[in-house]
């Protein structure tokens, strides 16, 4: 069963000048559950589609497992009320998430939902090595621009959020949309390592603004430059400043605020104090 990623429904439109009946394509939000070795380890509203790269990105990202050989099999199942990411761990690995076992509950707004304890919310990320990948300033200067011609579920609707990767010299080569900025960001890392292509060669673009899971999720999948249209929080800063990530920011307009590690951006100019 495929399900449509968005709907026309209709509605009112009022306005200084009157009102007119509308027909509007909204997207569609539906429970998907991530199931490891039979029991639920999250449920997350997001948009039906991309769901294997989702609950494989899922598994990276919350360093469930640290490579997808970990996973030995995986299934979707539709129950018409929600969907299920079935999903059989290597031995090891299913041990190792017997100890940790937790619950989420994340509506679309939020990647920390349902975490028992507050060490979990602020985790030990692993550090990320100086280095390439090198940016020009034209890279990321337009990476935005360039994600959001990339974007047709949010052509359709304007409700959605992206998440791109994008390597020097090549542009954006991948992206996945989600009506949460974190299960756009998951699916992304789930296609770029089903698919054998290296997080650490790039940069992540958002469509969105910055906030701690997205660098926890950026460090898991080894990614060292994340670049948003909009401001990080100050925790996230300080976050990727600790693991090792460059932060570009605000990058609309031609321009881009420049933040933690900016040795791997050449903006080709000289700073002013």
């Amino acid at each position: 069963m495929t399900r449509p990623l968005a709907r026309s429904m209709p509605g009112l439109s009022v306005q200084p000048d009157g009102q007119r009946a509308i027909v509007r394509a909204l997207p569609e939000e539906v429970p998907i559950a991530l199931v490891f070795d039979g029991t639920t380890q999250a449920v997350m509203m997001a948009t039906p589609g991309d769901i294997a790269d989702f609950a494989h990105g899922f598994a990276l990202s919350e360093g469930i497992v640290d490579d997808l050989s970990q996973i030995e099999d995986f299934e979707e199942a539709d129950h018409g009320g929600g969907i299920e990411a079935r999903m059989w761990l290597r031995t090891d690995r299913a041990e190792a998430l017997k100890a940790r076992r937790r619950v989420m509950a994340g509506p679309v707004g939020c990647g920390l939902c349902g975490i028992d304890s507050l060490d979990q919310a602020l985790r030990p990320l692993p550090r990320i090595a100086a280095g390439s990948p090198l940016l020009s300033r034209a890279d990321v200067a337009g990476a935005t621009e360039a994600l959001a011609g990339l974007q047709p579920l949010h052509a359709q609707t304007r409700a959605t959020h992206a998440a791109g990767f994008l390597l020097p010299g090549q542009g954006i080569v991948a992206v996945r949309e989600d009506v949460g900025r974190h299960n756009a960001l998951d699916k992304l890392i789930g296609a770029l390592a089903r698919t054998g292509i290296d997080a650490s060669a790039g940069a992540f673009v958002m469509t969105s603004r910055v906030s701690v899971e997205l660098i926890q999720k950026s460090a898991l999948a080894g990614c060292p430059v994340l670049i948003a249209v909009s401001a990080p929080t100050a925790t996230a800063l300080r976050l990727a400043e600790e693991a090792g990530i460059t932060l570009a920011a605000f990058a609309r307009g031609g321009g881009f605020d420049l933040y933690s590690h900016p040795d791997r951006i050449s903006t080709g100019v000289s700073h002013v104090a």
